[in-house]
């Protein structure tokens, strides 16, 4: 498998109060604050981490960005991992398949498709 990037999401009660951390204690700065996210990045780092605004849905999701996201499905159907949403594509052109390990750890693998007559 070839990872191209990664994140990190956290759902938490408050995006802002986690955010506030992030940026006062570890350096990391927001790119992108939407309702009910933010997303926090360090330039000497290539993961990103995203607050995912969550009251009763606690938890951690890892995804990675991939270069051959079919192949990807088919070695890890074979290999017996729990893919527990298959492959779809989602909004803006994203491949996207969801497994989630023994401990229940949800981890998303995408990869973006441009579409059709894209440069």
């Amino acid at each position: 498998m070839r990872i191209l990037g990664a994140a990190i999401t956290l759902a938490v009660s408050d995006p802002t109060a986690s955010s506030t951390f992030f940026c006062t204690h570890l350096g990391f700065r927001p790119t992108v604050i939407d309702e009910g996210s933010i997303c926090l990045e360090r330039d000497d780092l290539d993961v990103e981490i995203v607050l995912r605004q969550s009251e009763s849905d606690p938890g951690v999701r890892m995804s990675f960005d991939v270069s051959d996201l079919i192949a990807e499905q088919e070695r890890l159907a074979e290999e017996g991992a729990h893919i527990s949403e298959p492959l779809r594509r989602a909004a803006g052109g994203t491949l996207l398949l969801r497994l989630t390990d023994p401990n229940h750890v949800e981890i998303e693998l995408t990869q973006w498709l441009p579409p059709a007559g894209y440069p």
